[in-house]
Formats: C-alpha cells, sequence, structure tokens
C-alpha cells in the first residue's frame, strides 16, 4: 500500500537550511554590531588624541585649545561637539561661531570664525572693541587701525531719554558697517548726538552730517560720489541723500 504524506512534509527540507542561514546572518550581524560599537567606544583606536584650531586671526591656538577643554584619551564618537563649541562661546567672547568636527580616527578640530570690530568705545587708555552685532567682545590697549572710535554726545538730548544708550549704540552700529572701505577707512569718529543726528569726522579735519541710522546705504553710495566730486571740501551733508551737500575749502 502507498503511503501518503502530508502536502507540507516535503517542504521540510529545503526550510532547514533557509532557516539556518537565517540564524548564521542574525549571528554575524550581531557579532558586526558588537565589534563595532567596541571599536568605538571601548578599542584605543578611535579616541581623541589630537585638537587643531583653524581660522584664528588675533586668539592663539593655545588659547583656543584650553578654553575648549576637549577630553583628550576619551572615545572620538562619545565627545560632545556642541558642549566644546558652547564653552568656546562662553570663555572667549572674541569667537563669533565655531565649527566643531570629529576628523577620523583620532582628532578634533575646531573651525573658528572670530568677531571684528566696527567700532571701539574708549574707556581711559583701553579701548573696547564691538562687532557688527554691537557685541562689546574685547578690550585692548591699542586701537584697531582704521576702525572709528564711537562718541556718545546725547547726555542732554531727548533721544537718550526715548531710545536709551543701547539703541543709539546700535545705531552707530549701523552707520559703522554701512560705510564702504573706501570711506570707511577715512572716519576716525562716529559721533551720536541723537538719534537723527550722527556726525562722522573724517582724516584731514572733514566732517559728515549723516543724520539718523536710516537709509544708510543710498547714503554711503552718495557719500562716496560726493567725496570724489568735492575733492576739497571739508563739510559734507548726507543726511537726506536725494539732497547732499558739500561746501568749505
Amino acid at each position: 500500500m502507498r503511503r501518503l504524506l502530508p502536502p507540507w512534509a516535503g517542504e521540510r527540507g529545503p526550510g532547514r537550511p533557509r532557516r539556518r542561514t537565517l540564524v548564521a546572518a542574525a549571528v554575524l550581524i550581531a557579532l558586526l554590531v558588537g565589534f563595532g560599537t567596541w571599536a568605538l567606544y571601548g578599542s584605543d583606536w578611535l579616541r581623541a588624541e589630537h585638537v587643531t584650531v583653524h581660522g584664528t586671526d588675533v586668539l592663539t591656538a593655545r588659547e583656543v585649545e584650553a578654553a575648549a577643554g576637549v577630553p583628550v584619551g576619551a572615545p572620538l564618537a562619545s565627545v560632545d561637539t556642541d558642549g566644546i563649541a558652547a564653552r568656546l562661546a562662553d570663555r572667549l567672547r572674541r569667537i563669533k561661531s565655531v565649527e566643531v568636527e570629529r576628523s577620523w580616527p583620532d582628532t578634533i578640530s575646531l573651525n573658528v570664525t572670530e568677531r571684528q570690530p566696527v567700532l571701539v568705545v574708549q574707556k581711559g587708555a583701553k579701548f573696547r572693541e564691538v562687532d557688527d552685532r554691537g557685541v562689546r567682545f574685547a578690550t585692548v590697549g591699542i586701537a584697531p587701525r582704521d576702525v572709528p572710535r564711537l562718541e556718545m554726545d546725547a547726555a542732554d538730548s531727548p533721544s537718550l531719554r526715548r531710545f536709551g544708550i543701547p539703541a543709539l549704540n546700535r545705531a552707530a552700529v549701523k552707520v559703522a558697517t554701512a560705510l564702504p572701505d573706501t570711506v570707511g577707512k577715512d572716519v576716525r569718529v562716529i559721533r551720536v548726538r541723537s538719534y537723527d543726528s550722527i556726525t562722522l569726522e573724517l582724516t584731514g579735519g572733514r566732517r559728515v552730517e549723516w543724520g539718523s541710522e536710516e537709509h544708510g546705504t543710498e547714503k554711503a553710495k552718495v557719500l562716496r560720489a560726493l567725496l570724489k566730486a568735492a575733492r576739497d571740501a571739508r563739510h559734507f551733508d548726507v543726511s537726506v541723500p536725494s539732497a547732499p551737500a558739500a561746501s568749505g575749502s
């Protein structure tokens, strides 16, 4: 008599090798994951052994490295790059921004952008540098070259009560950043008497009535043209850029 087999019986043989293959693949994957985790965090192969600093001008690489506090010897994968960036911003105000990168297999790279002064405020024999965001970030003994000095003469101005010193400082910063390099290098003082009375004192005893901070780009273009057209003039007025004036000799 023929023995009848259930329909699934014939599939047992081929199914077992497939299951063994899947089990072997799972074991291999687990081993690879375990080895990768050990290589990243447990081995001595991928650890933070070096720190490189790029982009500094006034700051030194040693200053930046010391402030960064990179945990040398720690697994590179576990280094807190955001924490390093936060420490640098807190400890070195001259740093405007910094990118902290892992450079495999053993280096942390610090790519620094320093703040650049657009104004200085004199305090006694020292100078406080101010950047294009109005941040006073450093005190130096010698004023940087070609950076105008801010003079605040608004003590009796209604603008002081209405806007306050911070707003008037921001207005001066906007004027400084609006100036093209060809004009800015000749500006020695930006004098603020009120919100709408800002004066530039240039080399050669020249003076510019700027007015308020508004329409700075247009005023800068008009002033540049006026300086070329009236080379012997000593007084310039661009407070109304559509009606500029030059006088004196």
